[in-house]
């Protein structure tokens, strides 16, 4: 049983149709009833880890497996001195097999069943077996009423497979009705729900067991949890060996914007950064960091010029953007499109169409979306965007054959070449202005500086940018101080050997 955030590696994620599949195979390699009598040890025993001095417990045991894995939960912790109060929902000649083996050998325990949906006094810990993969619609009736009760109560609640009523591929909650506990123990599989859109909210720490069976289809997705490997420098390198970056953005009454993307470039190990501000009255310098280069009309310079930098386009660019973006969409070549940028190109099909075509002519692309920016681009809402952040982010990444960050809890980093990524890091100290213009310029900056593809340094950068508000002891975390914290987080500068 492992930590899932904290563990130093990266996980797979597998939906609910992969899940079952791998559920199923794994039933077909052990003896009747062993694998959820594995389940029940592996939640008793966490459940004595996280509340080492309880002495009672509630388990609300729904209808399903998930129900059965609470009552061989209830089976150890009876067997170890807990006084256990179980409510079951559901008639035992309704029960699947496994879980009315689980049942019987309960009462045979002397454990009493009710059908309580609420414990007679307050537990020192409660577990969560009400739905798991098989919750399918927004829960009602006796089941709304536990998980109402659940999320009442003042003890930690230990949810098994994932919490009920959220949905496991997309972490959205499936109606009004959710459990929010302060740990989820997933069982043979990793869901995609638990890391990205309400997911962290309701699930709490994440542990895993993976009940000694091992996945065999291939993850819908992939849980980044550590840094990816960025080459480190060599001594013979100089400031040419690590490229040029361009910002372009600043319209007026919004100059900081780009001043933060240029920052982070340049933070983030860009050779050089230049700032070509789309406000003629915009400062000239950067008084903190003067080693920034302003360069009004950057943007027109030779072809030549543009394939051979890095462009980081939109931040803060108003409607001002709409100039440059056709040639810096042409020409550069490696282009992160933020915020303006983006919503130019969701009102203008001729956008559209030259940005989905940068990589048939070799280009490479980041896009940075916030919700509202991708269903803009995508035509929809932000609830549509929200209801599945995965599929929308394919979505991007399909539609304009780019590498693709989806901004919020749980990032989502997505390209038509391989699975997506859920980023694990992060928390709501990042919720302030600028904070998604830092990370487009270090995109940018690691981008350039790395030369790596656009899909690599999206998941560093993103990555790093989550994990410097982790370490953070300020909340909410400035922009500007954000980008001091990636620097002083960054692999390269930590008190670690560089990756490789």
């Amino acid at each position: 049983m492992q930590r899932v955030i904290s563990s130093g590696r990266d996980w797979p994620l597998h939906d609910t149709a992969s899940s079952k599949r791998i559920e199923q195979e794994a039933l077909a390699t052990v003896a009747p009833h062993a694998l959820m009598r594995r389940a029940g040890l592996a939640v008793a025993a966490l459940s004595r880890a996280v509340a080492p001095h309880a002495q009672t417990a509630w388990i609300a045991c729904g209808p399903g497996n998930n129900g059965g894995d609470g009552l061989e939960a209830a089976l150890h912790l009876h067997a170890v001195g807990l006084k256990v109060e179980l409510s079951l929902l559901a008639a035992p000649d309704r029960l699947p097999a496994d879980a009315l083996d689980a049942l019987s050998r309960a009462r045979a325990a002397g454990l009493s069943v009710t059908t309580r949906t609420a414990p007679a006094q307050v537990p020192d810990i409660a577990i969560d077996a009400l739905l798991g993969l098989g919750g399918h619609r927004a829960p009602s009736g006796e089941i709304a009423a536990h998980i109402h009760a659940l999320n009442a109560l003042g003890c930690p609640v230990l949810a098994v497979d994932l919490p009920s009523g959220l949905n496991a591929d997309t972490g959205q909650p499936r109606g009004e009705a959710c459990v929010n506990t302060t740990h989820t123990l997933a069982l043979l599989t990793l869901k995609p729900g638990l890391f990205t859109g309400a997911g962290r909210d309701h699930a709490g720490v994440v542990w895993f067991a993976d009940l000694d069976a091992a996945p065999s289809p291939p993850p819908t997705a992939l849980l980044l949890a550590t840094s990816p490997a960025l080459h480190a420098r060599r001594h013979a390198q100089h400031k040419g060996s690590f490229g040029d970056v361009a910002v372009l953005g600043g319209a007026p009454g919004m100059a900081g914007a780009a001043w933060l993307a240029a920052r982070a470039a340049h933070a983030a190990g860009a050779g050089r950064v230049y700032l070509d501000p789309l406000d003629d009255a915009a400062p000239t310098c950067d008084l903190v960091r003067p080693e920034l280069m302003h360069r009004p009309g950057w943007w027109q310079s030779r072809a030549e010029v543009l394939s051979a930098s890095t462009v980081v386009c939109g931040c803060g660019g108003g409607d001002a953007v709409r100039k440059v973006l056709p040639r810096a969409i042409s020409l550069a070549g490696r282009l992160v499109l933020d915020a303006d940028g983006l919503n130019a190109i969701a009102a203008d099909s001729m956008l559209q169409d030259l940005l989905a075509g940068r990589a048939k002519r070799g280009l490479s692309t980041v896009i940075t979306p916030h919700p509202l920016e991708a269903a803009r681009l995508l035509g929809t809402d932000t609830a549509g965007v929200q209801a599945d952040r995965l599929a929308a982010a394919r979505q991007l990444a399909d539609r304009f054959d780019c590498t693709v960050v989806l901004k919020g809890s749980g990032s989502v980093i997505a390209s038509p070449a391989c699975a997506p990524v859920i980023n694990a890091s992060g928390n709501a100290a990042l919720a302030t202005a600028g904070t998604g213009d830092v990370l487009a310029g270090w995109i940018g900056g690691s981008w350039s500086s790395s030369q790596s593809d656009a899909f690599t340094a999206a998941r560093y950068a993103t990555w790093l940018h989550g994990h410097a508000a982790d370490l953070s002891e300020r909340s909410p975390l400035r922009a500007a101080d954000l980008i001091e914290a990636m620097h002083a987080a960054s692999p390269r500068n930590a008190n670690s050997a560089p990756p490789r």
